[in-house]
């Protein structure tokens, strides 16, 4: 057997190509970035970098509806960008099999906040495997494609920064071929208007109880017993501090962390004297056990921020003051733009006029650093303009006439360009010129009341290789309350063939053999006369 040494991230890649993934996508951030750079040379995956979570979440939803295994992976604020798809994805479900990529940063060694993205599987009630070490990163792909299919859901790997980046040897295994199963219309599993909606959250609630009691029995969630005096309940990168810590202690070792295996830790608990819960931020599986009345001890003695380390565990657990190296002679090197950096010049003008600049997501933050000191906000991916924005509306056009956002140009395509659009009333939108500004060179407008262009249009553009743009434009009827001549069935030409019932307008309708079009609702927009072959609908 082949044997690698492998960082989490190449782990998680070379999972995938194991796995028969044959579409993925992205968004690049740490600690993530290098799952998808290593996707790239794997044969058989087309993988693509998305100008957001949010746009490469769907990229992958698409390729699963259309029944192949798709992966998406981005960092843990990433999720947030693609939370609205993911929490309606877990009522769709799947069809090739989906897996979605979660690399935390506890610690923050590059991101503006260490939340604890288990609360997501939680939320949108899929399941999640946390890795400890790169085999497990690689296996736990497979195991993740396998859980996809046989529970309808997508399922949620959470890296962290120490496994995404650390390295250690692999067992490599061949490729499955895996056949995809092609796109079938189920408008009721993957239309989610109310109606569908309803009924598919009926079946997440049973997905949910299926997850618990399988829980239970998945062969990652393992019990390495030794001392019956100290148990440790712990997951992922935590579960080898904690080894390393406590070596002589008992451990449930989880590797699937939502849902919790709830006998199964009951049992546990009942095996030793004391039992800890050693996690990273937030009490996630503390307070889920202690809900269950079992007693552990966590938080209590292990703190909620930042990231752990043997020193920091067995000091909390021990109760002792942790070991503290000692500080390295080495000069401090505080972040700072690289020599002769472009934005330099900029945030030297911008603090020189004494601006107020709200900033965003990239290396030019670094410009709220001393000396420079020009930057006075940074909060989220996207967020400089909104905020500028605000500003104005709360102070007044006057007073912040000395107000400038800054964002990076893949940060403005990521989330910027949407705040630009918003504000006061402004001139309408070219949607011609938006489509050519991004590449965009078949162009074509038409009147959707117009059946016949439309469908010459749409007909000729679906024959073409590459990207088409078709605008369909017309004034919206509830608007302008734009209305013409109602129109009547002439009954004695009519067939009953039904075809502009197809339509789905609400002014037709069929009542008993007899269509009609109700004329207080008719607005004589003229679609249904287009499709009658027997042009039996008239002006009234």
């Amino acid at each position: 057997m082949k044997r690698a040494i492998l960082s989490g991230n190449e782990a998680i890649a070379r999972g995938a190509y194991e796995a028969g993934v044959q579409v993925a996508a992205a968004y690049p951030g740490t600690p993530s970035t290098e799952i998808l750079e290593n996707l790239v040379t794997y044969e058989g995956i087309r993988s693509q970098w998305s100008p957001n979570e949010k746009v490469a979440l769907e990229v992958a939803i698409g390729a699963n509806l259309a029944g192949v295994r798709a992966l998406a992976a981005m960092k843990h604020v990433g999720v947030n960008v693609a939370a609205d798809p993911l929490m309606t994805l877990s009522y769709v479900g799947v069809r090739g099999g989906l897996v979605l990529i979660s690399a935390g940063d506890p610690g923050m060694h590059s991101s503006q906040n260490e939340q604890d993205n288990r609360f997501y599987a939680r939320l949108a009630k899929i399941p999640m495997l946390e890795p400890s070490d790169s085999q497990e990163a690689k296996d736990f792909v497979g195991i993740a494609f396998d859980l996809s299919l046989k529970f309808d859901t997508p399922v949620m790997i959470r890296m962290l920064t120490r496994v995404c980046h650390g390295k250690s040897v692999v067992k490599l295994g061949e490729p499955l071929s895996v056949e995809g199963r092609g796109y079938e219309k189920n408008a009721r599993k993957t239309v989610m208007v109310p109606g569908h909606a309803r009924l598919r959250h009926v079946f997440v609630e049973a997905r949910r109880k299926k997850l618990e009691s399988f829980a239970d029995t998945f062969p990652e969630n393992r019990v390495e017993m030794n001392s019956a005096e100290m148990g440790i309940i712990a997951a992922g990168a935590v579960y080898q501090y904690a080894k390393d810590a406590f070596p002589n202690a008992s451990f449930l070792k989880l590797g699937l962390t939502y849902p919790i295996p709830q006998q199964r830790i009951r049992d546990f608990a009942q095996s030793v004297e004391k039992c800890y819960v050693v996690e990273e931020l937030e009490p996630f599986l503390e307070d889920q056990i202690k809900a269950l009345g079992i007693a552990v001890i966590g938080k209590d003695v292990l703190p909620r921020t930042g990231e752990f380390s043997p020193e920091i565990i067995r000091a909390g657990i021990s109760g002792e003051e942790p070991v503290r190296e000692p500080a390295a002679s080495l000069p401090a090197r505080p972040p700072v733009l690289c020599a002769g950096c472009g934005h330099r010049g900029l945030f030297y003008v911008l603090k020189k006029l004494k601006l107020v600049v709200t900033g965003d997501i990239g290396c030019y933050t670094l410009s709220a650093l001393p000396p420079l000191e020009a930057m006075d906000t940074c909060i989220c991916m996207g967020a400089s303009i909104g905020t500028a924005i605000g500003m104005e509306k709360a102070l007044g056009a006057e007073n912040t006439k000395k107000t400038v956002a800054v964002i990076g140009d893949s940060t403005f395509v990521h989330s910027g360009i949407t705040g630009l659009v918003s504000g006061d009333p402004t001139v309408e939108l070219n949607f011609e010129k938006l489509a050519q500004a991004v590449g965009v060179k078949h162009i074509q407008v038409v009147d959707p009341y117009d059946l016949k262009e439309t469908e010459r249009v749409v007909r000729e553009e679906t024959e073409r290789e590459g990207p088409s743009v078709i605008i369909a434009r017309h004034p919206c009827v509830l608007m302008t309350r734009e209305r013409h001549p109602a129109l009547r069935i002439d009954t004695e030409v009519c067939t009953q063939c039904g075809i502009c019932l197809r339509l789905g307008c609400p002014a037709i309708s069929k009542e008993a053999d007899q269509i009609r079009i109700a004329p207080e609702l008719c607005t004589g927009c003229g679609m249904c006369a287009e499709v009658c072959p027997r042009e039996a609908i008239v002006q009234a």
